[in-house]
């Protein structure tokens, strides 16, 4: 039978040497028509399991069926699997298709993922289906298998979501000054972070007066960090991704602003108690709280006469100083785990 294995792009020859070495007597097409991160294996069943035994191969995918890249044909292909699919379990059918074709990959999906329903009165389940229907197309191939759901459920039902947190979560980031590709380098990180946790929003606040120039490539390179990671959740995410709004504001009129609104605010700087001793109780304040606004120093910390109006001053980890680009990640994260065991624990008492 054969068997499409996925490496690393550019791995692929490595690995198809590999392959040559475990299973002598396999037939090998390393970047089969020129698609790099591409092995096509043709060898008995044994040997999945030494495919598996190979660092650089990331997924071995069976071949259940070798047809024309053609909807009819791909169609017809499911009389040979619907048997793998039982009644009352449920179903998907995911598409990769490489080379110029007449139909998308989304057709491909409808028309076999119809006839499936058809043949085995099986229900579908985009987000968590007991099988997936694995549709590899190459050139003028492709390459079909009926695979474990478990294998594509990055999103499930015991995983909580962290936006429940980072959807109310306000980032208020200090900018970074000096020389001007600092400054946009610094921008780019800080820009990426907030718009990769998707946040509520991210405030530039400004201690004091500074150079107008300095704080334009730092902008710049916030906008250019945001692009270049939405960019990247439009493709890789299921659901709707937004542009985090980034505003700038002095950053004494914010907390001034916050307050008075009521708002849970949280300074992170080595002064305050470390995260395990305030944990149950900022988590707690955390889950009610309408709006979330983290401050986040840069360079220098964040200006000690705001501390008094802070709910928590919080030190993340005792004896470091995080550098700029990851304040933003490692606040963000240390607050989720706290944030996700109190979630867990409430579970467990109901």
């Amino acid at each position: 039978m054969k068997f499409l294995v996925k490496t690393q792009r550019d791995m692929e020859a490595v690995a198809g040497n590999y392959i040559r070495e475990a299973i002598p007597e396999a037939e090998v097409w390393i970047a089969p028509m020129g698609y790099t991160g591409l092995v096509l294996v043709e060898a008995d069943e044994n040997a999945l399991e030494k495919l598996l035994e190979i660092p650089e191969v990331e997924r071995v995918i069976p071949v259940l069926v070798e047809t024309e890249a053609d909807l009819d044909r791909i169609a017809e292909s499911a009389e040979k699997i619907a048997h793998l699919i039982g009644e009352n379990e449920t179903y998907a059918v995911k598409t990769k298709r490489r080379g110029k074709h007449d139909f998308s990959s989304i057709d491909v999906n409808r028309v076999l993922g119809a006839k499936i329903k058809e043949l085995t009165n099986a229900d579908v389940n985009l987000s968590w289906p007991d099988k997936v229907v694995q549709v590899e197309i190459i050139g003028d191939k492709a390459y079909i298998s009926v695979l474990p759901g478990e294998e594509y459920r990055k999103y499930t039902p015991d995983k909580i979501d962290a936006r429940k947190l980072f959807r109310k979560l306000t980032i208020v980031q200090m900018p970074y000054w000096g020389d001007y590709k600092a400054c946009r380098k610094f921008g780019e990180k800080i820009g990426r972070a907030a718009q990769a946790f998707e946040v509520k929003e991210l405030i530039i606040a400004p201690k004091e007066k500074m150079d107008a120039f300095e704080l334009m490539e730092f902008l710049r390179g916030v906008k250019a960090g945001q692009e270049s990671r939405y960019k990247i959740q439009r493709e890789a995410y299921p659901w709707k991704v937004e542009k985090v709004p980034v505003s700038l504001w002095d950053i004494y009129q914010v907390i001034r602003d916050k307050r008075r609104n009521k708002r849970l605010l949280i300074i992170t700087d080595p002064k305050g108690p470390t995260l395990a001793e305030v944990k149950d109780k900022l988590a707690r304040d955390m889950h009610h709280a309408r709006e979330v606004v983290v401050f986040i120093g840069s360079r220098e910390g964040i200006p000690r006469g705001l501390f008094r109006f802070a709910d928590y001053v919080v030190d993340l980890a005792p004896y470091m100083t995080f550098a700029t680009e990851h304040g933003i990640p490692a606040t963000l994260v240390s607050l989720w785990e706290v944030y996700e065991e109190f979630l867990r624990e409430n579970e467990k008492g109901e």
